[in-house]
């Protein structure tokens, strides 16, 4: 039998969208032992297995709910992860608690990056301590260098660099996280529609010769806490299919969800996963 821990990690709040990360994430905190809460956001969540732990159900406009259910659940630090579409001011459908948290910043929320920040300030100012996912799931965060057995050549690396620079200053202007480059064209920019959808319209674009790369990058102002962008199974299998060389990856601000899985069926499929750096001064926001 396993001795209790003399100081367990405080409780864990999961407010959860779609895709695999908030299950993982729960997986990996209860073998921490630590306790976990979910809270599904209506609409978003598709994975069945978050229904094993203690879960609530909320619209993303009922901030009310979402925040006494974490407190009523003893929720020390809490965690935003999964896919949430960037919503419309209709579609969010405020209560009480959330229309008082978007009066004091008004559509500026409705960025990408701002209502996000919006929902990180408040969750610290009501006195819960704020997560990254990568602070949990420690094999998230992207290193710098070349990832799987497969290694991009020098055009690949041109339209990396290139890609990078057009992904920063997207997201400067809190729009998107990627972009694809083939042979220094920029095929495609990451807006609403997210990175597997990009993906496949660039196909759509492709030139003839050697095929372009897929860049995703976390934006000069993030918070790395909120919203790194990641890539999982399906990004890989896209990009495949779009006929890309590869993916590059801002090191240190972004993250490969089931990251053995991904880079196994990246080298499987000949196609490469690097990590890249960014110039001097110009860094992710440590949050």
């Amino acid at each position: 039998m396993t001795a209790p821990q003399d100081n367990p990690q405080p409780k864990l709040g999961i407010i959860a969208g779609g895709g695999a990360l908030p299950a993982r994430l729960a997986a990996a905190a209860v073998m921490a032992g630590r306790e976990v809460c979910i809270v599904k956001l209506d609409g978003y969540v598709d994975d069945p297995v978050l229904d094993q732990y203690p879960n609530v159900t909320a619209r993303l406009g009922a901030a009310a709910k979402i925040l006494d259910a974490m407190r009523k659940e003893n929720c020390q630090d809490v965690v935003l992860a999964g896919k949430v579409a960037r919503p419309s001011l209709s579609s969010i459908r405020p209560d009480w608690r959330a229309a008082k948290m978007l009066m004091k910043v008004g559509t500026k929320a409705l960025g990408d990056d701002g209502l996000l920040r919006l929902v990180g300030k408040e969750l610290e100012r009501e006195g819960f301590r704020l997560l990254g996912a990568h602070e949990i799931l420690g094999d998230l965060a992207v290193e710098e260098g070349v990832l799987g057995a497969v290694s991009p050549d020098e055009q690949a690396m041109s339209d990396a660099r290139h890609g990078l620079s057009v992904a920063r200053t997207l997201g400067q202007a809190d729009v998107g996280q990627g972009c694809v480059v083939q042979q220094g064209l920029v095929l495609a920019l990451e807006a609403i529609e997210g990175t597997d959808e990009m993906v496949r319209r660039s196909g759509s674009y492709r030139r003839d010769g050697i095929g372009g790369v897929l860049v995703k990058s976390a934006k000069p102002q993030q918070d790395k806490r909120l919203d790194l962008p990641a890539i999982g199974m399906k990004t890989i299998e896209e990009a495949h299919k779009a006929g890309l060389r590869g993916v590059a990856l801002l090191a240190g601000g972004t993250m490969i969800i089931d990251r053995a899985a991904v880079i196994a069926r990246a080298d499987a499929l000949g196609l490469f996963v690097v990590g890249l750096t960014l110039p001097d001064g110009d860094n992710v926001n440590g949050g």
